[in-house]
């Protein structure tokens, strides 16, 4: 495994303006054909935000767990908090299958955007 360094907040910054960007691309209502590869790779079931947040999320735990000084309710609820968000999005995972199951139907055009 190669030796991670440290991100700079400026790549999260740049990693999550680009959800920001998918996120806005989407509202466009643009082609399925499109939509669908984006979707395959942000739900991955190995290299996908499921995954990957839960297992950023798992670790921020056990790092606070191990290295706080303070051992209070408010930093178990935390610790807690972190772990069962992590647990949550990790179960998101599937929706990689629902991606792949989407990909052998056929799509009308995208119409004009629909109030909401």
């Amino acid at each position: 495994m190669p030796d991670p360094s440290l991100p700079s907040s400026d790549q999260v910054a740049q990693a999550t303006a680009t959800l920001a960007q998918v996120k806005d691309y989407l509202r466009t209502d643009p082609p399925a054909s499109e939509v669908l590869p984006l979707l395959a790779g942000l739900l991955d079931e190995d290299t996908g935000i499921p995954i990957l947040l839960g297992d950023v999320l798992r670790s921020a735990a056990r790092l606070i767990a191990q290295q706080t000084s303070a051992d209070t309710d408010e930093i178990r609820l935390i610790i807690t908090g972190l772990r069962e968000a992590a647990q949550e999005a990790t179960d998101r995972h599937v929706l990689h299958w629902d991606v792949q199951r989407l990909s052998g139907y056929t799509f009308e055009p995208a119409g004009p955007p629909t109030a909401s």
